[in-house]
């Protein structure tokens, strides 16, 4: 795909958003059910079932997905998606990238070994390898831009409104 047929798929659903912004709020969904065998939740994927376990470092057996790795994927594939849809609109020549993600946990902090450990991530690194011979101020550019619009990087640099809810046996807990 190129700038032009990019920008004309657009077009119309930036116009819509522009005289009713409304049409533009979403709400993506997903959903997950526990294993009643073993400690996993089976997360339904819209593509196929993941299962989701805990990591070796908390006592895992590696066979299950760690939900920090998903973040970290969920993290490459919005990046890697967004740094494309921007070289594209910007005719910028890209022959390639690599798009890696790395994150640093101390498991204290899940484990409640330590209170002073966090829970979660404490630092999270995005890397971009690209094949280009495009100036370093396209380069600077094309970054600055995939940062900006790339959905889960901005969830996770600023954070969202978190709403926890329970219902027992299909009904609110009051």
């Amino acid at each position: 795909m190129d700038a032009t047929a990019l920008k004309a798929m657009q077009a119309p659903i930036k116009d819509a958003y522009r005289d009713d912004a409304g049409k533009a709020l979403v709400t993506l969904r997903a959903r997950g059910s526990i294993d009643d065998q073993s400690i996993a939740c089976k997360v339904e994927t819209g593509r196929a079932m993941a299962i989701a376990g805990l990591h070796p470092a908390t006592g895992g057996s590696g066979l299950e997905l760690c939900s920090g790795d998903m973040l970290l994927e969920a993290l490459v594939a919005c990046a890697g998606v967004t740094l494309k849809a921007v070289a594209t609109a910007l005719e910028f020549n890209l022959r390639g990238a690599t798009v890696t993600a790395e994150g640093d946990l101390d498991f204290r902090g899940t484990l409640g070994v330590a209170r002073d450990a966090p829970v979660g991530f404490r630092t999270i690194r995005l890397a971009f390898d690209l094949d280009t011979d495009e100036p370093q101020e396209r380069v600077d550019t094309l970054l600055k831009l995939t940062e900006r619009y790339c959905v889960v990087f901005q969830t996770i640099s600023v954070k969202p409104e978190l709403a926890v809810t329970a219902v027992r046996n299909g009904k609110a807990t009051d």
